[in-house]
Formats: C-alpha cells, structure tokens, sequence
C-alpha cells in the first residue's frame, strides 16, 4: 500500500524531470580549470585505461550512478535500467533513501536491484537524520542485507529537510550515532550531501567518526530547496526558499577543501556533474570516483539502452581528455601538469 513517502518520490521524479531544480546563478566551479592541449600526446587512443577500484571492486570506468529514487511505481523501471547498465558499464550505482524499504511494502522492489548488478559496487542509502527518529545501526543493518549492498552511505540534507513540508530537521547530535553506526555496520559506510556540499572540516569529522567515503555531492546541479520549494504547499516555506535558491558549496570548492583536511580517504565528486571533461577536471583536483544523476535520469524513463548511450558518450569524453594530455591512465591524469586552475598554468610552474 503506497504511503506519503511514496507519493513524494514520484513527486520528486517527476519535478527533476520536467522543472528548473537547478540552483540559480550557481555553478560547480569547474569552468575555471582547463586544460593545456598536448600536441604529441605519443600515446595510442585505443590503449587509454580508465579503470579503477572502489569498495574492494574493480571499475572499468570511474563513475557512479548517484542516488536518485526509489520507493515509487516510477521509480521501479528507473533503477531497473540504471543497474542493468550499470553491471554492463562497470558503474557503481546507488539506491535513493532506503527508509521507504522500510516504513512501506509499496514499490520494494524498486530497490531490490542486485539481480540486475551482480557484480558492481551497490551502496544503498539512509538520511542520517533518520538516526534521531527511530533508526539505529539495526535498521541500517536490515537495509543492508534486504538490499545486498556492498556499502551504506548516510546522506545529509538539512536544508531540503527544513524547506520540505513533511521534513525532520533534528539534525542534533548526530555525529555520535553516526560513528557508532560505522562501528556495528559489517560493510563501510560512506556520507554524502545532497547538493549543497560538504566542506574539508565536515569531512574531518566524519572520517574521524569511521567514514570510508565522502561524496561531496557541492552545489552547481540540482538544488533540493528548489525540489522542495516546488513540492510545497506551505507558502511561507516556499518563499523563503527562493532566498536560497544558489546556496551551497560548488563542487570544485568541496573536492580541494576535503583533500585538503582528509587524506587517504576516496572522493566522491558529485553535484552538477554534465560531461565526461567535467569528471576529468574532477580527477585533476583529487575526486576519485565521479558521480552521475539528473545527466542519466531521463535516459533511465526511457531504457537500459538509452542509459547505455549517455554513459558511452561520459565514458568518450573523459578518454578524448585524456588523450588530448597524453595521459594514459588515471593515475597519468591526475598527476597532470597539463592543466590551468583559475588562470595559474601548472605546467609553467612545472
């Protein structure tokens, strides 16, 4: 039987598919690197290797489908077509909050999806607020093994809460429940933003509580103070979200700040993500791994082939990068000093 949860995940498919979401006069920051075209890259196009590891598993690409749904009858082809292209891709993929597996038996099998991605990281997905409301490290577990995964990551999404009619906004205290769920978990557990960013001091804290990935997931895409604006019928919160509608931290801003307090950690880089260049950037910077939503969503409406098709063209864009620098691998470009950030060449300085 579908509840309102349910009812709010089709809402939010839907207004991600067919309404302005993104953050206005707000970008990922990405557009002030570039990079410094090689000539003579003296390498073979077809010999450039973009494999990876991440969760102890082998990548062909460093990509990962992020959370989007799941929870609702839309929602059930959607990560159907995800996943399956997903294991045919070498892609981590992500579920969307996995409280509805929980909280209703409508539309589970919309995360129900390791049959279709056997063999490829699956992260399935919690609000940490929730660990104020109820859940614990039994519910996280019992996430875990309905859905097989290989890792959770907790998602922080304060301000969509507090914009959202139905939001829990009790996000005190939280980091203690945080780490014990990382302690108790059997698989790593991983945190995320929405949208809006996480910053190199969060991420300290957080990997100091037993983190084992941060997804920065910064602003430059999807606002979900937008999303929710649009949802609202509580037409207080709806106006106040306009002031916020380019809040957050870019991306690129993210990506340095957490390399910066964090080591020895893998980067997620999501957030406004569009192109296979834009992941190479990414990489440049310290991402380890680019995270891809809103850019597959429609394709995913349509079919596995047509996720397929989007994920080819990222796949060819990042390797047309590479080529264009004369690196070979992934360990080739983010070494790079074929790159410019913000006008300061670093092949100059090289």
């Amino acid at each position: 039987m579908e509840t309102g949860i349910n009812k709010r995940k089709t809402e939010h498919i839907r207004l991600c598919l067919t309404d302005a979401v993104e953050g206005v006069e707000k970008s990922t920051g990405l557009e002030g690197i570039s990079f410094i075209h090689n000539a003579l890259p003296e390498i073979d196009f077809r010999d450039i290797d973009m494999q990876t590891s991440f969760l102890n598993k082998l990548l062909k690409a460093p990509f990962l489908v992020s959370s989007m749904t799941g929870g609702s009858e839309l929602a059930v082809q959607i990560n159907q077509n995800l996943a399956k292209a997903a294991e045919e891709k070498g892609w981590v993929i992500a579920l969307g909050s996995t409280r509805a597996l929980l909280e209703s038996t409508a539309h589970q099998d919309s995360f129900l999806i390791r049959k279709y991605a056997p063999s490829v990281p699956l992260i399935a997905n919690l609000g940490a607020v929730q660990l104020n409301y109820g859940y614990g490290a039994e519910e996280a577990q019992r996430i875990v093994d309905m859905t097989e995964a290989d890792s959770l990551v907790l998602h922080l999404n304060s301000l969509q809460e507090v914009i959202q009619d139905e939001g829990d906004v009790n996000f005190d205290n939280l980091l203690p429940k945080i780490e014990k769920v990382c302690k108790t978990l059997n698989v790593p557990v991983g945190a995320k933003e929405v949208g809006f960013g996480i910053d190199g001091e969060t991420a300290r804290k957080l990997y100091d509580a037993g983190i084992s990935f941060i997804d920065v997931a910064g602003a430059g895409g999807t606002s979900w103070s937008q999303v929710e604006k649009l949802r609202s019928q509580n037409q207080l919160h709806k106006a106040a979200a306009e002031a916020f509608n380019n809040w957050g931290n870019p991306t690129k801003d993210c990506i340095v700040s957490v390399k910066s307090k964090v080591t020895g950690v893998p980067v997620v880089a999501s957030g406004g993500m569009k192109t296979g260049l834009d992941a190479a950037k990414a990489i440049t910077i310290g991402a380890d791994v680019i995270g891809f939503a809103r850019k597959l969503l429609e394709a995913a409406t349509t079919s596995t082939e047509a996720v397929i098709k989007t994920m080819d063209q990222i796949e060819l864009e990042l390797k047309i990068t590479m080529f264009g620098i004369g690196a070979k691998n992934l360990h080739d470009l983010k070494n790079t000093k074929r790159v410019s950030i913000m006008g300061k060449s670093l092949l100059e300085e090289a």
